[in-house]
Protein backbone atom coordinates (compact mmCIF):
# COMPACT_ATOMS: atom_id res chain seq x y z
CA UNK A 1 0.00 0.00 0.00
CA UNK A 2 2.82 2.14 0.66
CA UNK A 3 4.24 1.52 -2.57
CA UNK A 4 1.50 2.17 -4.80
CA UNK A 5 0.44 5.82 -3.00
CA UNK A 6 4.57 6.80 -3.45
CA UNK A 7 3.61 5.82 -7.10
CA UNK A 8 0.46 7.32 -6.94
CA UNK A 9 2.07 10.58 -6.00
CA UNK A 10 4.64 10.70 -9.17
CA UNK A 11 1.73 10.60 -11.28
CA UNK A 12 2.04 6.92 -12.33
CA UNK A 13 -0.67 4.48 -13.67
CA UNK A 14 -1.36 2.16 -10.74
CA UNK A 15 -2.69 -1.08 -10.26
CA UNK A 16 -2.96 -2.60 -6.86
CA UNK A 17 -3.37 -6.56 -7.58
CA UNK A 18 -3.99 -8.47 -4.05
CA UNK A 19 -6.06 -11.33 -2.48
CA UNK A 20 -6.66 -9.41 0.23
CA UNK A 21 -5.73 -5.82 2.24
CA UNK A 22 -3.53 -5.50 5.31
CA UNK A 23 -1.97 -9.42 4.71
CA UNK A 24 -0.37 -10.17 8.25
CA UNK A 25 -1.01 -7.09 9.94
CA UNK A 26 -5.01 -7.89 10.61
CA UNK A 27 -3.78 -11.38 12.33
CA UNK A 28 -2.06 -8.74 14.70
CA UNK A 29 -4.54 -8.42 17.95
CA UNK A 30 -3.18 -4.80 18.80
CA UNK A 31 -0.06 -2.87 17.06
CA UNK A 32 1.86 -0.58 19.60
CA UNK A 33 5.05 -0.03 17.91
CA UNK A 34 3.73 2.10 14.56
CA UNK A 35 5.16 5.61 14.82
CA UNK A 36 1.35 7.58 15.86
CA UNK A 37 -0.44 5.15 17.73
CA UNK A 38 0.41 4.22 21.39
CA UNK A 39 -2.35 1.63 20.19
CA UNK A 40 -4.22 0.14 17.71
CA UNK A 41 -6.00 -3.11 16.37
CA UNK A 42 -4.35 -4.51 13.19
CA UNK A 43 -7.32 -4.68 12.08
CA UNK A 44 -8.14 -0.83 12.56
CA UNK A 45 -4.18 -0.04 11.58
CA UNK A 46 -5.27 -1.45 8.12
CA UNK A 47 -8.58 0.06 7.52
CA UNK A 48 -6.38 3.67 8.18
CA UNK A 49 -4.31 2.21 5.45
CA UNK A 50 -6.93 1.53 3.32
CA UNK A 51 -8.57 5.05 4.01
CA UNK A 52 -5.72 6.35 2.89
CA UNK A 53 -4.86 3.97 -0.54
CA UNK A 54 -8.05 4.96 -1.61
CA UNK A 55 -7.21 8.64 -1.37
CA UNK A 56 -5.59 8.29 -4.67
CA UNK A 57 -6.59 7.68 -8.60
CA UNK A 58 -5.55 4.17 -8.65
CA UNK A 59 -6.79 0.71 -9.68
CA UNK A 60 -7.22 -2.03 -7.02
CA UNK A 61 -8.07 -5.05 -8.27
CA UNK A 62 -9.03 -7.83 -5.56
CA UNK A 63 -7.11 -11.02 -7.14
CA UNK A 64 -3.98 -13.13 -6.40
CA UNK A 65 -1.34 -12.89 -8.63
CA UNK A 66 0.02 -16.41 -9.47
CA UNK A 67 3.02 -15.33 -11.93
CA UNK A 68 4.72 -12.73 -13.43
CA UNK A 69 6.31 -12.90 -16.88
CA UNK A 70 9.01 -10.86 -18.76
CA UNK A 71 6.91 -8.92 -22.16
CA UNK A 72 8.75 -6.19 -24.50
CA UNK A 73 8.76 -3.91 -22.91
CA UNK A 74 8.04 -4.73 -19.33
CA UNK A 75 6.36 -7.62 -17.64
CA UNK A 76 2.59 -9.55 -17.69
CA UNK A 77 1.61 -10.61 -14.46
CA UNK A 78 -1.55 -12.96 -14.46
CA UNK A 79 -3.87 -13.51 -11.88
CA UNK A 80 -5.93 -16.13 -10.08
CA UNK A 81 -8.53 -15.88 -12.45
CA UNK A 82 -6.38 -16.21 -15.57
CA UNK A 83 -6.57 -12.19 -16.32
CA UNK A 84 -3.60 -10.56 -17.34
CA UNK A 85 -2.17 -7.29 -16.73
CA UNK A 86 0.41 -5.49 -18.40
CA UNK A 87 3.31 -3.41 -16.85
CA UNK A 88 6.65 -1.59 -17.65
CA UNK A 89 7.12 -2.06 -13.75
CA UNK A 90 6.76 -4.71 -11.21
CA UNK A 91 6.50 -4.21 -7.65
CA UNK A 92 6.10 -7.45 -5.54
CA UNK A 93 4.91 -6.84 -2.07
CA UNK A 94 3.51 -10.11 -1.17
CA UNK A 95 4.33 -10.61 2.35
CA UNK A 96 4.97 -14.26 4.35
CA UNK A 97 2.35 -16.57 5.24
CA UNK A 98 2.87 -18.53 8.29
CA UNK A 99 3.18 -22.55 8.27
CA UNK A 100 -0.10 -23.18 10.29
CA UNK A 101 -0.52 -25.95 12.85
CA UNK A 102 -3.21 -27.61 11.00
CA UNK A 103 -5.32 -27.70 14.33
CA UNK A 104 -8.61 -27.85 14.17
CA UNK A 105 -10.15 -24.18 15.07
CA UNK A 106 -6.76 -22.65 14.31
CA UNK A 107 -8.62 -19.56 12.42
CA UNK A 108 -11.09 -19.33 14.25
CA UNK A 109 -8.98 -17.93 17.25
CA UNK A 110 -6.64 -16.43 15.14
CA UNK A 111 -6.37 -13.01 16.15
CA UNK A 112 -8.44 -13.83 19.36
CA UNK A 113 -5.47 -15.73 21.29
CA UNK A 114 -3.98 -17.60 18.28
CA UNK A 115 -1.09 -15.35 17.21
CA UNK A 116 1.97 -15.67 14.94
CA UNK A 117 4.02 -12.55 15.48
CA UNK A 118 5.65 -12.77 19.24
CA UNK A 119 7.29 -9.34 18.49
CA UNK A 120 3.85 -7.59 18.04
CA UNK A 121 1.77 -9.20 20.21
CA UNK A 122 3.34 -10.55 23.23
CA UNK A 123 3.47 -7.36 25.28
CA UNK A 124 -0.72 -8.11 25.13
CA UNK A 125 0.06 -11.39 27.29
CA UNK A 126 1.70 -9.99 30.11
CA UNK A 127 0.87 -11.75 33.41
CA UNK A 128 -1.19 -14.41 31.76
CA UNK A 129 0.20 -18.40 30.90
CA UNK A 130 0.62 -18.54 27.65
CA UNK A 131 2.40 -21.90 24.80
CA UNK A 132 4.27 -21.12 22.33
CA UNK A 133 4.54 -23.53 19.22
CA UNK A 134 8.42 -24.92 18.27
CA UNK A 135 11.25 -25.55 19.24
CA UNK A 136 14.08 -24.16 16.58
CA UNK A 137 15.33 -20.56 16.48
CA UNK A 138 11.95 -18.43 16.02
CA UNK A 139 10.10 -20.25 18.72
CA UNK A 140 12.64 -19.79 20.94
CA UNK A 141 13.15 -15.93 20.22
CA UNK A 142 9.14 -15.63 21.28
CA UNK A 143 9.45 -17.59 24.51
CA UNK A 144 12.48 -15.90 25.65
CA UNK A 145 10.69 -12.55 25.12
CA UNK A 146 7.42 -14.08 26.82
CA UNK A 147 9.24 -15.26 29.76
CA UNK A 148 9.70 -11.85 31.04
CA UNK A 149 6.29 -10.91 30.59
CA UNK A 150 4.17 -13.66 31.04
CA UNK A 151 3.23 -15.83 34.40
CA UNK A 152 4.06 -18.91 32.55
CA UNK A 153 5.32 -19.77 29.19
CA UNK A 154 4.87 -23.66 27.72
CA UNK A 155 7.26 -24.61 25.04
CA UNK A 156 5.69 -27.04 22.89
CA UNK A 157 8.12 -28.88 20.29
CA UNK A 158 7.15 -32.03 18.39
CA UNK A 159 10.27 -33.83 18.26
CA UNK A 160 12.61 -35.35 20.18
CA UNK A 161 14.68 -31.80 21.19
CA UNK A 162 14.72 -27.96 20.96
CA UNK A 163 16.79 -27.47 17.82
CA UNK A 164 17.19 -23.61 18.33
CA UNK A 165 20.99 -22.24 19.55
CA UNK A 166 22.19 -23.53 22.96
CA UNK A 167 22.22 -20.28 24.32
CA UNK A 168 18.80 -19.65 23.95
CA UNK A 169 17.88 -23.56 25.28
CA UNK A 170 19.97 -22.52 28.08
CA UNK A 171 17.63 -19.02 28.55
CA UNK A 172 15.01 -21.23 28.72
CA UNK A 173 16.23 -23.81 30.87
CA UNK A 174 17.12 -20.73 33.46
CA UNK A 175 14.00 -19.59 32.89
CA UNK A 176 11.79 -19.74 36.49
CA UNK A 177 8.45 -19.89 35.00
CA UNK A 178 8.85 -21.90 31.56
CA UNK A 179 8.21 -25.26 31.05
CA UNK A 180 9.90 -27.44 28.08
CA UNK A 181 7.23 -30.31 26.71
CA UNK A 182 9.52 -31.87 23.36
CA UNK A 183 7.58 -35.06 22.15
CA UNK A 184 4.61 -33.15 22.12
CA UNK A 185 2.01 -32.34 19.86
CA UNK A 186 -0.99 -29.92 20.41
CA UNK A 187 -4.51 -31.75 19.10
CA UNK A 188 -7.11 -29.24 20.22
CA UNK A 189 -7.42 -25.52 20.78
CA UNK A 190 -10.36 -24.45 23.08
CA UNK A 191 -12.75 -21.58 24.63
CA UNK A 192 -15.74 -19.56 23.33
CA UNK A 193 -14.82 -16.00 21.65
CA UNK A 194 -11.36 -16.12 22.67
CA UNK A 195 -8.90 -19.19 23.26
CA UNK A 196 -9.16 -20.72 26.79
CA UNK A 197 -7.25 -23.88 26.63
CA UNK A 198 -5.19 -26.27 24.49
CA UNK A 199 -4.54 -29.67 24.45
CA UNK A 200 -1.38 -31.41 24.07
CA UNK A 201 -0.49 -35.13 24.00
CA UNK A 202 2.80 -36.55 24.65
CA UNK A 203 3.35 -40.25 23.49
CA UNK A 204 -0.02 -41.55 24.38
CA UNK A 205 -0.86 -39.17 27.21
CA UNK A 206 -2.95 -35.99 26.64
CA UNK A 207 -3.09 -32.83 28.96
CA UNK A 208 -4.78 -29.34 28.93
CA UNK A 209 -3.19 -26.58 29.56
CA UNK A 210 -5.06 -23.14 30.48
CA UNK A 211 -3.58 -20.32 28.31
CA UNK A 212 -4.69 -17.10 27.09
CA UNK A 213 -2.31 -16.84 24.06
CA UNK A 214 -0.68 -19.52 21.60
CA UNK A 215 2.26 -18.09 19.59
CA UNK A 216 2.70 -20.05 16.61
CA UNK A 217 6.30 -20.20 15.37
CA UNK A 218 7.00 -23.47 13.12
CA UNK A 219 8.20 -20.86 10.42
CA UNK A 220 7.16 -18.69 7.61
CA UNK A 221 6.83 -18.87 4.14
CA UNK A 222 7.51 -16.26 1.42
CA UNK A 223 4.90 -15.55 -0.77
CA UNK A 224 7.66 -15.24 -3.83
CA UNK A 225 6.19 -18.17 -6.17
CA UNK A 226 4.89 -15.53 -8.78
CA UNK A 227 9.00 -14.79 -9.65
CA UNK A 228 10.05 -18.08 -9.00
CA UNK A 229 12.01 -18.65 -11.89
CA UNK A 230 12.55 -15.11 -13.34
CA UNK A 231 14.40 -13.67 -10.01
CA UNK A 232 16.70 -14.95 -7.85
CA UNK A 233 15.47 -16.15 -4.59
CA UNK A 234 17.43 -17.16 -1.57
CA UNK A 235 17.65 -20.41 0.06
CA UNK A 236 14.35 -19.20 2.52
CA UNK A 237 12.70 -18.30 -0.97
CA UNK A 238 12.87 -14.96 -0.19
CA UNK A 239 13.32 -12.52 -2.84
CA UNK A 240 16.75 -11.00 -3.44
CA UNK A 241 16.48 -7.11 -3.46
CA UNK A 242 19.52 -4.22 -3.25
CA UNK A 243 19.33 -1.44 -0.55
CA UNK A 244 16.63 0.20 -2.82
CA UNK A 245 14.77 -2.67 -3.36
CA UNK A 246 15.81 -4.03 -7.28
CA UNK A 247 16.16 -7.03 -8.07
CA UNK A 248 18.31 -8.17 -10.80
CA UNK A 249 15.58 -8.43 -13.58
CA UNK A 250 15.47 -4.61 -15.11
CA UNK A 251 12.31 -3.00 -13.96
CA UNK A 252 11.30 -5.86 -11.15
CA UNK A 253 11.59 -4.79 -7.58
CA UNK A 254 10.23 -6.20 -4.39
CA UNK A 255 9.71 -4.78 -1.12
CA UNK A 256 8.78 -6.48 2.22
CA UNK A 257 8.69 -9.11 4.10
CA UNK A 258 8.70 -11.42 0.58
CA UNK A 259 12.43 -10.27 0.22
CA UNK A 260 15.84 -11.26 1.85
CA UNK A 261 15.96 -7.33 4.17
CA UNK A 262 16.16 -8.09 7.61
CA UNK A 263 13.24 -7.76 10.29
CA UNK A 264 9.95 -8.48 9.55
CA UNK A 265 7.88 -5.94 10.92
CA UNK A 266 4.85 -2.94 9.61
CA UNK A 267 7.05 0.02 9.94
CA UNK A 268 10.31 -1.75 7.82
CA UNK A 269 7.53 -3.20 5.12
CA UNK A 270 5.78 0.45 4.97
CA UNK A 271 9.79 1.94 4.39
CA UNK A 272 10.74 -0.66 1.76
CA UNK A 273 7.31 -0.01 -0.05
CA UNK A 274 8.45 3.48 -0.19
CA UNK A 275 12.19 2.65 -1.62
CA UNK A 276 10.56 0.29 -4.44
CA UNK A 277 8.40 2.74 -5.06
CA UNK A 278 10.93 5.62 -5.85
CA UNK A 279 13.42 3.07 -7.46
CA UNK A 280 10.23 2.33 -10.03
CA UNK A 281 9.89 5.49 -10.82
CA UNK A 282 13.32 6.24 -11.49
CA UNK A 283 13.51 3.06 -13.98
CA UNK A 284 10.64 4.32 -15.47
CA UNK A 285 11.77 8.00 -15.93
CA UNK A 286 15.15 7.34 -16.21
CA UNK A 287 15.73 4.11 -17.50
CA UNK A 288 18.01 3.11 -13.86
Amino acid sequence: MTAAIYCARKQLSVTVLTEDIGGQTLWSSAVENYLGYEYIKGVDLVARFEEHLKSFKLETIYKKAVSVAPENPGFTVTDSVGIKHGARAVIVATGKSPRMLGVPDEERFRGKGVTYCATCDAPLFAGMDVAVAGGGNSGLDAAVQLVSLAKRVYLIEAGPRLIADEVMVEKMRQAGNAEILVNTTITALKGNTMLESIVVKSNQSERELAVRGLFVEIGLIPNSAPVKGLAPLNELGEIKVDRVGRTDVAGLFAAGDVTDMPEKQIIIAAGEGAKAALSAYDFLVRGS
